[in-house]
């Protein structure tokens, strides 16, 4: 009877003409990333968010999600980058953009609002006008980052979005080398998401005034990661935002 290998050789030699080494594992490439700027979150995914592909952070009102995601358009405006923030909700406020490091003149804001004229008798919704900018942005190519901000959108109506649509996005992504950041109260992109953080809040830091917030964050998926399927617990960790504005009133 053949032994293990000498049967994978044979099976091989019969299909290299149809399914080159077809036993063999694909070769594993190092993604290249995009630092956050918060050291923890760095460290949680082995340097940053990947460029070229979807992330998501997901966590309910006031978990830490939009100071992460402003976190990082600070770093990437900081290195000169144009990024794109498509406020579904016209949610933004640019005043604590700046004061988190956003530099506003590398920033485009697109601000969705409920549209006048109606499309085969239905008006566009907020949602639907996020979506299209979105495909725009990222077909034009020139954008580091774009973030998607959905967070004060219904679960129910946000998860209607077509898995074909999160794909197409997946791929735009991937082509024009920019990240795409999705904010919302649940994960939606499913397999076309490379990176899934779920934020929670845990408290409040304060002496005469409040000085910061403190986040749980658990990387719920990642696809460049083997060992996130053996894992028994997904890889958490904790960081604290400071509050912007106490810097400004110290000094």
């Amino acid at each position: 009877m053949p032994s293990a290998s000498a049967l994978r050789i044979h099976i091989e030699r019969v299909l290299e003409n149809r399914f080159p080494a077809a036993l063999s594992p694909m070769p594993q490439t190092v993604r290249e990333t995009a630092p956050v700027g918060i050291a923890e979150i760095d460290s949680l995914l082995s340097g940053g968010i990947p460029v070229g592909a979807i992330c998501e952070i997901i966590g309910p009102s006031t978990s830490g999600r939009t100071c992460l995601a402003l976190s990082f358009i600070a770093e990437r405006t900081s290195e000169g980058k144009v990024c794109a923030w498509v406020d579904v909700s016209d949610a933004l406020d640019p005043e604590s953009a700046a004061a988190s490091g956003v530099c506003l003149r590398q920033l485009l804001w697109v601000r969705c609002t409920r549209a006048s004229a109606p499309a085969k008798g239905k008006p566009w919704s907020r949602l639907d006008q996020a979506l299209r900018a979105v495909d725009l942005l990222l077909q034009s190519g020139g954008f580091a980052a774009i973030v998607l901000d959905m967070g004060d959108i219904a679960a129910e109506h946000a998860a209607k979005i077509p898995l074909a649509t999160w794909y197409r996005f997946r791929q735009a992504a991937e082509q024009s080398r920019g990240c795409l950041v999705v904010l919302g109260s649940e994960a939606y992109a499913q397999s076309s998401a490379d990176v899934v953080l779920e934020c929670a809040p845990r408290g409040a830091s304060s002496h005469t005034m409040l000085q910061g917030y403190t986040f749980d964050v658990q990387l719920r998926r990642q696809r460049s990661s083997s060992a996130m399927g053996v894992m028994r617990k997904p890889p958490a960790s904790t960081w604290t935002a400071p509050n912007a504005w106490a810097a400004g009133a110290a000094s």
